[in-house]
């Protein structure tokens, strides 16, 4: 028996060698320390240094988790980054491979460290891997500093994804309650103290307990009965298909209408002689070649050129060049060739291009700058556009601009009046608004159905994602703007829908089944 005994454990080191050899660099078994009962699993620094191994581990995890659903906005932060540097990079896909290698990372560690505890082995955490947990540390604390400081609004989309993910990650954080009974039950049966053994195993069941009740306060609009699901929201291009094709271009445009969009988002300045023209920048250097054609002007604002000099410049090239998104696929060679082709688009040419196909139009109506000539009569000049060159159904038009709106009301009464912020619901039938645009972080179910009560339907904007546009069918809203109607549209119900029976039993198998293996765990 003793012969087997020791045969056994002879047979096992080689896997206790490779766990304390990428933890410590102790490949040699006379290097390491076995764990005596009732005694602490490492010396004193292990002891300070392994609660940073855990904080590094958690700060690595929340910022892994809120960049990456933040892909939905990344195409802002590559915008926000190139205003200040110039030049066009994918940094927000970067960011994100970074943030994934360093939570591997640390969670190696971690995992190695549970396993040596597991086996009753002293932690020994090697210099180099210090380092390495304060280099994570320190990133992932100023990443999510930096990004609340600059982009704050992330955590409101934060905040929306539980709505999404919190039955999921309430079954993750019970599987590695589950995973961590194993070296909880270790040293609480080695403990030779009662209270040693209330110190180790008390906090791990009040977590667990809590991890157990957890749902009873969870909320998601996509957890409804059967039968109670809204209509599929309306899909509104923002500035037409600009992952199929350069943005506020005609191609662009085009896209949105052969992937069956319901309506085009464009911005709209007016040039230096009055010609109302798309484009979302206030300068040209982004999304047209003004740099080789206009060197010494590329920091001019947008509305101080003339027509005549606009249609000089190409629109298209710059997409080919720069994928303004990382999930942009490949482009067949026409549309390559018809997008290297494409030129500022006029809002007239735009406008008739919407009525033609029967589609909603929302645009953003930039003011030009000082000493513009038409600085004070820029809405003027749209209506005239807008009535007298286009021809356009005024009940396409969904008018947004709030400066002059009892004066646009009165010689377009067949707008459809769109407010930008939530109001109190008088207020907005008493401005005869029809329709509420908001930011997707403003997305509130209670809000929604308010409004729809008085008959002022909810856009939200701008909606990339999947499961943002999930959320956003589950809480009623009515429209989404999105860069991709080609994919949005080909989902015919939205992703997490489930009924309240469904998940009552999906908690409650994965809170038995859990209790019956950490039983398991503690019998043995």
């Amino acid at each position: 028996v003793v012969r087997r005994h020791l045969l056994q454990r002879y047979e096992h080191q080689p896997f206790i060698s490779c766990l304390a050899g990428f933890y410590s660099c102790r490949w040699k078994r006379y290097q390491r320390r076995r764990t005596e009962p009732g005694k602490c699993c490492c010396k004193t620094r292990e002891c300070v240094f392994f609660p940073l191994l855990v904080g590094a581990f958690c700060f690595s995890l929340v910022f892994l988790y809120m960049w990456g659903e933040a892909k939905n906005d990344y195409n802002n932060f590559d915008w926000y980054n190139y205003g200040n540097l110039g030049f066009w990079f994918l940094w927000s896909l970067v960011l994100l491979i970074v943030a994934a290698i360093l939570f591997m990372y640390i969670t190696l560690l971690l995992v190695l460290a549970m396993c040596l505890l597991a086996e009753g082995q002293q932690l020994y955490l090697h210099w180099s891997h210090k380092i390495g947990t304060f280099l994570v540390l320190g990133f992932s604390i100023t990443a999510l500093f930096i990004l609340s400081v600059l982009w704050g609004d992330q955590w409101k989309t934060v905040r929306l994804s539980f709505q999404i993910t919190a039955p999921y990650l309430h079954i993750g954080a019970i599987t590695i309650m589950v995973l961590l009974s194993w070296p909880v039950a270790l040293h609480a049966i080695r403990a030779d103290k009662k209270v040693v053994q209330v110190i180790i195993v008390g906090p791990y069941l009040a977590i667990l307990l809590f991890l157990f009740l957890i749902p009873l306060g969870m909320y998601s609009p996509c957890i409804r009965e059967m039968g109670t699901l809204g209509p599929k929201p309306a899909l509104i291009g923002h500035r037409g298909a600009p992952m199929l094709a350069p943005e506020n271009t005609e191609m662009s445009f085009q896209k949105t209408i052969e992937h069956g969009g319901d309506g085009l988002e464009t911005d709209v300045t007016i040039s230096y002689d009055g010609v109302p023209f798309l484009m979302h920048d206030s300068t040209l250097r982004r999304t047209t070649n003004i740099k080789e054609v206009y060197p010494n002007d590329t920091a001019q604002n947008a509305a101080l050129f003339s027509w005549d000099t606009l249609q000089e410049l190409n629109a298209g090239t710059w997409f080919l060049k720069d994928k303004p998104f990382s999930c942009m696929g490949s482009l067949s060679r026409a549309d390559e060739n018809q997008a290297v082709n494409q030129s500022i688009y006029k809002l007239s040419n735009f406008l008739r291009l919407a009525d033609s196909q029967n589609k909603l139009v929302i645009f953003d109506l930039y003011r030009p700058p000082e000493k513009h000539p038409y600085r004070n009569s820029w809405i003027n000049r749209t209506l005239e556009v807008i009535l007298n060159e286009s021809g356009i159904r005024p009940h396409l038009v969904l008018w947004l601009e709030n400066d002059m709106r009892s004066f646009v009301q009165s010689v377009a009464p067949g707008f459809q009046q769109t407010m930008g912020s939530k109001a109190p619901v008088e207020d907005l039938m008493t401005d005869n608004i029809v329709k509420l645009n908001l930011a997707y972080t403003e997305m509130s179910s209670e809000d929604i159905r308010k409004y729809a009560e008085a008959n002022i339907t909810t856009n939200l904007y701008v909606i990339n994602e999947p499961w943002l546009f999930s959320l956003a069918w589950c809480s009623g809203a009515h429209s989404v703007t999105t860069n991709a109607v080609h994919t949005l549209k080909n989902l015919s119900q939205p992703l997490f829908l489930m009924t309240p029976q469904q998940y009552n039993v999906m908690w409650i198998l994965t809170d038995l089944t859990s209790v019956l293996l950490i039983l398991l765990i503690f019998a043995l």
